[in-house]
């Protein structure tokens, strides 16, 4: 069986967007289970509109995603020579031809077409006049005119296209440039693509792709177009659906594997399971699982899925997506066990990184500052024996773990008739400033026997200042 062999041409005119990703990762699966090659190209011969910086950001995006490529990327500006061979190629064997028609002209085409309640096409003036070259014209395709165009689509089932409703359309502009058609298809010959998933928004375009391949006597890839990606109202995808970029989502807290796993499951399907790795969806995706009806997304299961994702993940990998939100908060991380004890004590707890890095800060304050309400509500006299109890427990421990820590807070309820909560929660303001936080013995553990006595000190002082 010949090798699998997919791309992503993304055009460079913005931000690689959920759509676009989708589509990437379909590909990128696919590729991946089959054992094949992903190719990436970029189709930049939109020059007014294509930009350096959306090219970078397309890359960042499929970097971040982990989607990586076997070939490329390859630009569509640096092949304008073999498309031009190409083009005439199929001027040679007859498949093409000059047309000199004007814009004036083709108007009165589409007036007159449509005046007739027909199709506006071109109607073949220049097809047979044996044209040369000039500088007005323009090389149109011989397209069939009777018959059909079938597109064997392997999602959608075989689409019927009837010949009499195409026209030549033209492939190569007046100005020597090849039109986007020609491009593709002449890019996905020369690079032996042989499996084209894209969005349904191209159905269109393939019979004519279709009469290319077969001008220029070439197999036909296999081709599967995927429903559409709608909002949870079932109208277009838009922003306020939350249409953002790729890298908007990364900078709101999402790990890339929670990403790809929420974007897979949009059109995509196995059994009921939704929680996939990474490795779980190279080994499962199918061409036969994408569904035919669009895909709603859905920021709420997306949430969901990324809670889920980030609880699974061992820490060492969460930190270097967790340390940028640090890093914005002010916080150098280094990666080893303090880091990585910090992320076992919220990733349970956090529905995005950003929300983990937001929880995280008062383990690297030096001094963290109390809320009010917390401080006036257990930083008291009454809490002033069982703090100074536990400083003199602590400072004897010479095994500092969550073990001893648990047998030091028994003795402490021993001593003093107290439960743990009336016990906990002094000690959870005094290390974190806050009511709410992990288990008092993995602080502890975490912040280790010098930082957390420091702050139960410091918490002791702030009461005797308050009381004098």
């Amino acid at each position: 069986m010949d090798t699998i062999i997919t791309r992503f041409p993304p055009s460079p005119t913005g931000f690689l967007h959920v759509g676009g990703a989708r589509t990437a990762l379909f590909n990128w699966l696919y590729a991946r289970h089959k054992k094949g090659r992903f190719i990436l190209r970029i189709e930049d011969t939109d020059v007014e509109r294509s930009t350096q910086a959306s090219v970078d950001a397309i890359l960042e995006s499929l970097e971040w995603l982990g989607i990586d490529w076997d070939e490329g990327p390859y630009f569509q500006s640096r092949r304008l020579e073999i498309y031009k061979e190409h083009i005439q190629k199929l001027l040679d064997s007859g498949n093409a031809y000059y047309c000199t028609c004007s814009h004036e002209k083709l108007e009165d085409m589409r007036k007159i077409a449509m005046s007739t309640g027909n199709k506006p096409k071109y109607d073949g003036t220049c097809r047979d006049k044996g044209l040369q070259k000039s500088d007005s014209a323009v090389v149109r395709i011989k397209a069939p005119l009777t018959g059909t165009t079938i597109v064997h689509d392997v999602i959608k089932g075989d689409i019927v296209f009837q010949n009499t409703e195409l026209d030549d359309f033209v492939i190569c502009r007046s100005d020597g440039t090849p039109t986007y058609n020609l491009a593709v298809v002449i890019d996905d010959i020369t690079m032996c693509i042989n499996t084209i998933i894209r969005g349904d928004d191209h159905v269109n375009n393939t019979p004519k792709q279709i009469m290319l391949y077969n001008a220029l006597g070439v197999p036909l890839p296999v081709f599967g177009h995927v429903p559409m990606v709608l909002g949870s109202d079932k109208t277009r995808l838009s922003k306020r659906h939350g249409a953002m970029s790729v890298t908007e989502y990364r900078e709101m807290g999402y790990l890339p594997d929670a990403f790809i796993n929420y974007i897979a499951r949009i059109g995509w399907s196995y059994g009921d399971q939704e929680f996939f790795t990474r490795e779980e969806l190279v080994e499962k995706f199918s061409l036969e699982n994408i569904g035919r009806s669009a895909g709603v997304f859905d920021v709420d299961k997306l949430l969901a899925l990324n809670a889920d994702h980030i609880k699974i993940t061992p820490p060492k990998i969460i930190t270097k997506h967790l340390a940028p939100f640090l890093n914005k908060l002010g916080f150098e991380v280094e990666e080893g066990p303090f880091i990585e004890g910090v992320i076992k004590t919220l990733n349970a707890r956090s529905k995005t990184l950003k929300e983990m890095a937001e929880s995280a800060v008062f383990y690297f304050k030096d001094t963290v500052s109390y809320d009010q309400d917390a401080a006036s509500k257990f930083l008291i006299s009454d809490s002033l024996k069982t703090l100074n109890m536990l400083v003199t427990l602590l400072e004897s421990l010479k095994i500092f773990d969550e073990k001893s820590l648990e047998d030091i807070f028994l003795k402490a309820m021993e001593q003093t008739g107290l439960k743990l909560g009336k016990i906990a929660q002094p000690v959870r303001v005094a290390l974190t400033g806050k009511t709410a936080s992990p288990g008092i013995f993995e602080i502890l553990n975490v912040l280790g026997k010098e930082k957390s006595l420091d702050r139960l000190r410091r918490a002791v002082s702030f009461i005797d200042e308050k009381g004098s």
